[in-house]
């Protein structure tokens, strides 16, 4: 029998807890951490190193191996100082306006520590306790600010992947409860299930297919439906596929708008859509991962008008929220169609807890174990306002049609969005004269050489087979003059590269 005499040694400063050794060790580890993040960001004046991916390989292999005596954590933090931060994506850059992917807020950085050092797990109450209740209490929010009733409700995620998983898992168990009185988690997918299918646009995010191959119904059953020209779902070309389907005698059983495509930030028409569902007795899934932070904006309200029609929602918090990887949220305007994918446990969510007031949050999510993700919104929100964060998403909006009218007035540069839904603009470097291989070529070529000095990141794209650049203007620290900066050297490298090739 182990004594408690017996313990094993050296471990005192290795925890977070109540005794003296536990505190300190934990501030300086944090104070060590700190000391290297604000040298990295001190001393940093370009978006990346520049390096190739073959020089950060061999970066990072200059790491020493694990030991199994181990080593201290100054070592390690200033070897990962060394080799590893230098050549990271700095996301806080104005120039950096790759992706969807944003600088992260300090409050929620804050937010990220107590997260990290309670290490709640948000699948029962006796794991998270005041977190559980929290979370609801946001979950409550976000429900009354995309414009749901009370009879509505909603789970933290991981991001727009799990949650588009989400919507199209519950319209596909609510379809054949319904239709054919099937319990989908009881007996699997019914034979009929052949015949389902899924409406969206063609340019919908992947995770629509990603999640119909996923659930058992096949990439066939999404059917594509065209895109206007301005990138919105066609209505016409919408009711030509539903007619079609009908007399195919399939089965369409939910629609998915996209409010914020990821190239070009296009908004479907929600209220339109929501008509059709209603009419066709369809589910009416909204992904507004990317543009449901409109939600918040003073100008641009109206452009997401509809989306409180829906019957489940995709918002991710990680993009126009500006909250660190990962944070997302699905709602659903019915909390019932939860039971579709309820399960119970005796040794994690016993029903009686729930009679007795014990709220288990893993009731309503397809993960067990989950992140404390709320605390960081909710951090956010209480320090900068819901006013401040409209006022920084429209500040974004601005900034891109700023940038769209200069490109418009530049030579030899075109863009496709010349008035952006969002914060994405679409653009080309492209002579009168170029053909179309060569100005694909240069495009790729502009948009390596912007990474690969290290000056500016920028994404690419591919739109009916040519090469096209993007901005992504997440960044309320971006201003227009590093936008011209950035075109000016766009500009420059095109020419340079149309005369090597001429």
């Amino acid at each position: 029998m182990i004594q408690d005499e017996e313990r094993l040694p050296d471990i005192s400063s290795l925890f977070l807890y109540q005794g003296e050794d536990g505190l300190n060790a934990y501030k300086w580890a944090i104070d060590v951490t700190k000391e290297e993040l604000l040298r990295l960001y001190g001393n940093s004046v370009k978006p990346y190193s520049g390096k190739s991916p073959q020089q950060v390989e061999d970066d990072v292999k200059k790491i020493g191996p694990i030991s199994e005596t181990g080593e201290s954590l100054t070592d390690v933090v200033e070897e990962l100082g060394t080799y590893v931060l230098p050549n990271s994506i700095l996301v806080t850059h104005p120039k950096s306006i790759a992706h969807l992917h944003c600088p992260p807020l300090i409050p929620a950085l804050a937010a990220e520590m107590m997260i990290s050092a309670l290490n709640q797990s948000m699948d029962s109450w006796d794991q998270s306790a005041a977190a559980t209740h929290l979370e609801e209490e946001m979950i409550r929010w976000l429900c009354e600010t995309f414009g749901f009733s009370g009879e509505a409700d909603g789970t933290f995620t991981s991001g727009g992947t799990q949650s588009n998983y989400m919507g199209l898992l519950l319209a596909r168990d609510a379809f054949c409860h319904e239709h054919w009185n099937w319990d989908v988690q009881q007996d699997g997918l019914p034979r009929e299930a052949y015949r389902l299918r899924i409406l969206c646009s063609e340019d919908a995010h992947f995770t629509v297919k990603k999640s119909a191959s996923q659930l058992g119904l096949g990439e066939k059953s999404v059917v594509l439906v065209k895109a206007d020209n301005t990138r919105r779902l066609c209505m016409e070309d919408l009711q030509k596929k539903l007619e079609r389907l009908q007399q195919e005698n399939l089965l369409p059983f939910v629609i998915v708008a996209t409010c914020g495509t990821t190239d070009f930030g296009s908004i479907d028409p929600l209220q339109d859509i929501a008509s059709i569902a209603r009419e066709h007795k369809l589910w009416f899934h909204v992904d507004a991962a990317y543009g449901g932070a409109l939600r918040l904006s003073r100008s641009l309200f109206g452009k997401i008008q509809g989306i409180e029609l829906a019957d489940s929602v995709t918002v991710d918090f990680h993009k126009l929220f500006y909250q660190p990887i990962s944070c997302g949220a699905f709602l659903v305007r019915d909390r019932t169609n939860f039971r579709f994918i309820n399960y119970h446990a005796a040794y994690l969510n016993p029903e009686k807890d729930e009679e007795e007031g014990m709220p288990h949050l893993v009731n309503k999510s397809v993960q067990t174990t989950r992140r404390f993700d709320a605390l960081k919104l909710f951090v956010s929100l209480k320090v900068i306002g819901t006013k401040r964060f409209g006022e920084m998403i429209d500040y974004t909006c601005e900034l891109a049609q700023a940038a769209a009218d200069t490109i418009c007035a530049m030579e030899n540069l075109i863009v496709l969005n010349k008035q952006p839904e969002l914060n994405a603009v679409v653009f080309r470097y492209q002579t009168p004269y170029g053909k179309e291989e060569d100005m694909n070529k240069v495009n790729q070529l502009i948009h390596q050489t912007l990474l690969h000095s290290g000056s500016g990141i920028i994404a690419r794209t591919s739109i009916e087979g040519k090469a096209y650049l993007k901005f992504t203007l997440l960044n309320p620290r971006t201003t227009i003059r590093d936008i011209k900066d950035l075109l000016d050297e766009i500009q420059k490298l095109g020419d340079m590269y149309t005369t090597n090739r001429g």
